[in-house]
């Protein structure tokens, strides 16, 4: 059965960065721990779908303008 690779990214740093907020603020408005923040912008951790309105919501941006999703390649 053949598998597409996806990727879901995000320009969660550089929104944080525009707005000068440090990863604790963050995450203290979103209730999860700066690990988790680190974890996001570094794409290594997928956000829940709540997760990901609660960020929306916290730089009032759309979702497709923080994430992106790609299928990459098929594979074995």
């Amino acid at each position: 059965m053949k598998k597409s690779e996806r990727v879901l990214s995000n320009n969660l740093y550089l929104l944080r960065a525009e707005k000068r907020w440090t990863q604790k603020y963050v995450a203290e408005q979103l209730g999860v721990t700066r690990q988790t923040i680190h974890s996001l912008e570094a794409n290594k951790y997928n956000p829940s779908l709540v997760l990901a309105f609660d960020i929306s919501q916290l730089y009032e941006k759309s979702i497709d303008e923080i994430f992106s999703y790609e299928k990459k390649g098929e594979r074995e």
